[in-house]
């Protein structure tokens, strides 16, 4: 074991021999009342704003009333939504760094600090990297972003993360901003001694429990369901991506996708009354509300390389086991898992992902003038 991996596994194992519960310190009054931070440095690593998104660090949880130290894989930012008191969890980013043509995940990729799955992740103020801890470290930043409207503030911080096994060595700017609580931007960089990345996907992993089936385009509409009805195993599906050219834009101009349930609430908060389901009731929807998620690519700065790329499930997953047995179906059938953006790398790339009480329609109005084509497949990318 290299020095390096000593110290990294001497702090992991110090720091999370003195762990402190989520909720066991109270927020500090003077941090504002508007974004959900860290009190202390020692706190839980979960950071948000209030009516809006929430995100966090293994291993804490941040759905509220969760376990203190759960809430899922390590490797994985955790994203969540806060609503009256109440957050709920909702999906997962990972990090998926290509180099010389190897992808590898985050959250599945093992570590080299214990060789289990899962990459350290760990937050800083700034682009000084500091020792890993599991706590929180970094309470945000916040800033004033727009010198037009000094009221709007930014919670800022910096995900650092350990290498890869393929040389890729990225790290990511983390922000909110007041006035957009339903968004969470995330920029992309790399260390010196990183490797030359061609690619740094960074994927929201979790849309099988939000059964999001329908992804709107600027002139279509994928229906999950529609597009793998041939498909029935236990594994990930996967068909064409879908260049920019074929994304809709926002009221700013701005390029968007968005996905969203096909469901009504009622059938979306059920579950079915099996004894196969109740063990897996994890997967139950908590929500009382329906959600959107989106990924915005501002119109200003993309590269041509652009594109979105979708893969379903038709079987909740259960850990990559080959035991059929271990799975059950997904109610209503196929539904999108993995929802992403994929841009070749350049430092500074930034991407910006939405979970929104509106409907697509209130997003984006011009979805409203009726000139969809639900089921239409969409044109590959060439």
């Amino acid at each position: 074991m290299t020095y390096h991996k000593k110290c990294l596994l001497i702090a992991c194992l110090t720091a999370c021999a003195s762990l402190v519960p989520i909720g066991s310190k109270a927020q500090d009054p003077a941090l504002n009342n508007r974004w959900i931070r860290p009190a202390e440095k020692n706190d839980p690593a979960v950071w948000g704003i209030r009516n809006g998104i929430v995100f966090g660090l293994w291993p804490y949880g941040i759905e509220t009333g969760s376990e203190e130290t759960g809430g899922g894989p390590r490797g994985l930012i955790r994203l969540g939504y806060e609503f009256q008191g109440q957050v709920y969890m909702i999906n997962f980013i990972a990090i998926e760094p290509v180099v010389a043509g190897k992808t590898e995940f985050s959250e599945i990729s093992p570590s080299r600090v214990d060789g289990k799955w899962g990459k350290f992740l760990w937050a800083g103020d700034n682009e000084k990297v500091p020792p890993y801890h599991p706590s929180a470290i970094s309470k945000g930043v916040i800033s004033h972003p727009d010198a037009a409207n000094p009221e709007v503030e930014q919670l800022s911080l910096y995900l650092f993360m350990e290498q890869f096994l393929n040389g890729a060595h990225p790290y990511l700017k983390i922000s909110i901003r007041s006035d957009r609580p339903e968004e969470i931007g995330f920029e992309i960089f790399h260390h010196d001694n990183s490797a030359e990345m061609e690619r740094c996907a960074l994927t929201a992993t979790m849309g099988n429990y939000s059964r999001l089936r329908l992804l709107y385009l600027k002139d279509s509409i994928i229906n999950a369901r529609e597009l793998y009805s041939d498909y029935k195993d236990i594994h990930f599906v996967e068909k064409e991506a879908y260049p920019a050219t074929e994304f809709l834009k926002d009221e700013n101009g701005d390029l968007i996708v968005m996905a969203a349930t096909d469901e009504s609430f009622a059938e979306l908060a059920s579950w079915p009354q099996e004894p196969a389901y109740f063990s897996r009731r994890n997967w139950r929807y908590r929500p009382f509300f329906k959600l959107t998620q989106y990924w915005r690519k501002e119109s200003s700065r993309f590269d041509p390389s652009l594109h979105a790329r979708v893969n379903g499930r038709t079987y909740y997953w259960s850990g990559g086991s080959g035991d059929k047995s271990r799975y059950v179906e997904i109610p209503g059938g196929a539904a999108f898992e993995n929802f992403e953006l994929r841009e070749n790398y350049y430092p500074g790339q930034k991407f910006y992902f939405g979970i929104s009480r509106k409907t697509p329609e209130e997003i984006v109005p011009e979805l409203s003038s009726g000139r969809r084509e639900p089921g239409r497949e969409g044109k590959p990318l060439k």
